[in-house]
């Protein structure tokens, strides 16, 4: 790829990688990197859990669960090792790969024949990477500056992703606690906050966190018809 190409791809790229909430993100991300990527026939994101749990997402082909699947069964892989272990992970000829032999059987038998894994973040709780497929031998092989730029603007786009859902739920939470506090108000007749101090002795003789304490107030009382006063914290 010269200059030129290298310009009107990162173009693409900046274009293609708009932030949205997460799932919209993980998707748009795996269908750019088919679009903008030279050799990029699939594409899907492995995240790692905090308990170590390995979870697709995104995959733009149905083949991929199965193929990403048997890296992780395995512990084998391009995309198994971006996700644990080492930031990139480049194979362009799988078949010849002695790194992963078990693996190379599974990919190979459904078309797969080149392979490549870009680590895209990594969060306290969670760490992800992109995961790139080709069917032709020798891919990847250039994917140099663009692939490092790719995964650079797809980390900013999650990270700004999960800034947004992290924002939607403590607003979501702060409106339950408010809910919970209206509905002790009016049922008890107390203050809003003697209100919020009954429910945190809730949660901590309950040893619950107070959220949960509120949502299953909340819901016990519109079981019951309650509505609260609607207050807010």
């Amino acid at each position: 790829m010269d200059d030129r190409e290298l310009m009107e791809a990162a173009a693409r790229l900046v274009k293609s990688l708009t932030p949205g909430d997460l799932d919209h993100t993980l998707s748009r991300i795996t269908a750019a990197a088919v679009e903008v990527l030279p050799e990029v026939e699939y594409a899907s994101i492995t995240v790692k859990h905090s308990d170590g749990r390995l979870e697709t997402v995104a995959p733009t082909d149905e083949v991929l669960w199965g193929v990403d699947a048997a890296q992780y069964d395995l512990q084998e892989g391009p995309c198994y090792e971006a996700a644990v272990d080492t930031a990139h992970v480049i194979s362009p000829d799988l078949a010849a790969d002695a790194r992963f032999p078990r693996y190379a059987t599974t990919a190979v038998a459904v078309g797969i024949r080149a392979q490549a894994g870009l680590r895209l973040f990594d969060a306290p709780r969670s760490q992800g990477a992109l995961n790139l497929y080709s069917t032709e031998v020798g891919s990847f092989t250039d994917l140099g500056s663009l692939g490092q730029l790719f995964a650079h603007q797809s980390a900013l786009a999650i990270g700004y992703a999960q800034e947004v859902d992290n924002l939607q739920v403590a607003l979501q939470t702060r409106r339950t606690i408010g809910q919970a506090i209206g509905i002790l108000m009016e049922r008890y007749s107390l203050t809003d906050q003697r209100a919020f101090a009954f429910l945190t002795r809730l949660s901590q003789h309950g040893n619950v966190k107070l959220n949960r304490v509120a949502e299953q107030l909340v819901g016990d009382a519109e079981n019951k018809g309650e509505r609260g006063t609607g207050q807010d914290r």
